[in-house]
């Protein structure tokens, strides 16, 4: 069965991109707009992987996380951080909001869809009992 990413991101340009990157690498690909929405289809579709932009209005992506790991049900799905923020922090501060990846914007399209592939591996790594 195909890896199942939830998609959240708010701009139309960066969404249809995005999208079809990851669908390119063969991932089944559900696609919520905003944080709220990205919660309600989480419950739905329980995704192998969240792929997040941190910027967005009404409730961001930190904002988005942390609602992600208040809830059992959605604790345990990764969450990958895609934003343009680009200061020496912002990767950290991602990391301790709960997210387990970031993605710097402007995405690279020739690397995107294998970078989030490589997120997924690590999951199945670490849940792979030895």
């Amino acid at each position: 069965m195909k890896p199942r990413i939830l998609l959240v991101e708010d701009n139309e340009n960066n969404r249809y991109l995005a999208e079809f990157l990851l669908k390119r690498e063969g991932l089944v690909v559900d696609v919520a707009v905003n944080g709220k929405e990205a919660l309600d289809l989480a419950r739905r579709k329980a995704p192998d992987l969240v792929v997040m932009d941190i910027q967005m209005p009404e409730m961001d992506g930190y904002e988005t996380a942390t609602e992600f790991k208040r809830e059992a049900a959605l604790a345990e799905i990764p969450l990958v951080g895609v934003s343009s923020f680009a200061m020496a922090g912002d990767r950290a501060k991602a990391l301790k909001a709960g997210f387990v990846g970031y993605i710097e914007k402007p995405i690279n399209p020739e690397t995107f869809g294998r970078e989030v592939s490589l997120f997924l591996r690590v999951r199945d790594e670490n849940s792979t009992v030895r």
